[in-house]
């Protein structure tokens, strides 16, 4: 049987990416709203700044194994660059399917989190945050924007600054440049989405 990185290997083989050109728009996207410099990249690749700048162009060919560490550094599975499913062309930037959500590397473990927004980069993005029981984050910086969510569902306990909001399925809730962290306290998950102005991911 095949490991994970394996069939990701010969999905990147088969062409699963569309392009080189897609593929570098990709990586500049998600490199700037994670707020990384191409130095940054370059250093996590062992490559040079020139390397990443003509790779984000689409006129240089990555090894699989440079774009581990690419998605590594930038905080996202492998998976993310290796995209298979076709996407009508009305569709591409405007419509996500649910079977072609994206996976987002999560700040703890306990957390998953899936892109709902069409793309990265915009003036806000949005996620399918899934907490697990027992899961918990400790001192969220202030991230320079506004963020809001909708527990769908469970409980979950926010803090924001230094005010404690214990949030029940249909509360919802705005972080505007403030320290907050949060827990699942209870025995079930928590699912929430939420919406992140001035993106830090």
């Amino acid at each position: 049987m095949q490991s994970d990185d394996s069939e990701l290997a010969d999905a990147y083989d088969s062409n699963a990416i569309t392009g080189r050109v897609a593929l570098g728009e990709e990586i500049r996207k998600l490199r700037r709203a994670r707020a990384k410099t191409l130095a940054e990249i370059a250093l996590a690749t062992g490559r040079s700044v020139s390397f990443i700048s003509q790779l984000e162009r689409g006129r240089a060919e990555i090894p699989i194994s440079d774009l581990k560490r690419i998605a590594l550094s930038l905080g996202v599975p492998l998976a993310w660059f290796l995209r298979t499913d076709e996407q009508p062309e009305n569709e591409i930037g405007r419509i996500v399917r649910s079977r072609a959500r994206r996976r987002v590397g999560s700040v703890t473990l306990g957390v998953d989190e899936e892109l709902l927004s069409p793309s990265i980069g915009g003036k806000f993005e949005m996620y399918l945050t899934t907490f697990a029981p027992g899961s918990s984050y400790e001192a969220v910086p202030p991230r320079g924007g506004e963020e809001e969510g909708f527990l769908m569902s469970g409980e979950l306990t926010v803090w924001i600054a230094d005010n404690e909001f214990n949030l029940r399925a249909g509360d919802s809730f705005r972080i505007a440049n403030e320290p907050y962290r949060w827990a699942n306290r209870t025995e079930n998950e928590a699912l929430a989405v939420w919406v992140i102005a001035s993106p830090a991911y």
